[in-house]
C-alpha cells in the first residue's frame, strides 16, 4: 500500500498528469508487485514562485515522495527508482535529472488502517 506525493510545476495539461500518475502506478507494480487496484496517490501543481529548485532543473522537474511500508530490500527500492525514471523518461520525455525520488518508510506502528494500527492487522508485503 503506497502512499505517493507528486510535486510538478503547474501548468502541464490534463493528459500529462493522467500519464505521470499512471506511470508511477505501472512502476510499483512491477516492483513490488501491487494489484492495479492499490493506488494512493496526490499530484501538487505549484506555481513556479513557489517551487525552487536549482536553475540546471527544467520546468518538468518532478518530485516523488512515496510512503511505504517498512523492510523493503535495498534492491526493490532500486528497482522501484529506475522504473519510475525509465517509464516517466520514455512516456513523458523527463530526463532522469529532471526526477528526484525520496522513500520514507514510517513503522508499521505508524500507519493506521480501519481504526487499527497497521502492527496489529498482519499486512503482508513484498519485502525482497
Amino acid at each position: 500500500m503506497p502512499f505517493v506525493k507528486l510535486e510538478i510545476i503547474k501548468g502541464k495539461s490534463n493528459e500529462y498528469k493522467k500519464e505521470l500518475l499512471q506511470a508511477v502506478h505501472e512502476a510499483l507494480m512491477l516492483a513490488l508487485e501491487i494489484d492495479d487496484e492499490d493506488r494512493f496517490q496526490r499530484l501538487y501543481e505549484l506555481d513556479t514562485a513557489d517551487f525552487e529548485r536549482r536553475k540546471t532543473k527544467t520546468d518538468k522537474f518532478t518530485l516523488i515522495e512515496l510512503d511505504l511500508y517498512p523492510g523493503r530490500s535495498k534492491e526493490i527500492k532500486r528497482k522501484i527508482i529506475k522504473e519510475v525514471t525509465r517509464l516517466l523518461g520514455e512516456r513523458l520525455e523527463i530526463n532522469a535529472s529532471d526526477i528526484f525520488i525520496i522513500i520514507h518508510e514510517p513503522s508499521l506502528d505508524n500507519w493506521g488502517s480501519n481504526g487499527e494500527q497497521a502492527s496489529e492487522l498482519g499486512f503482508q508485503y513484498k519485502k525482497d
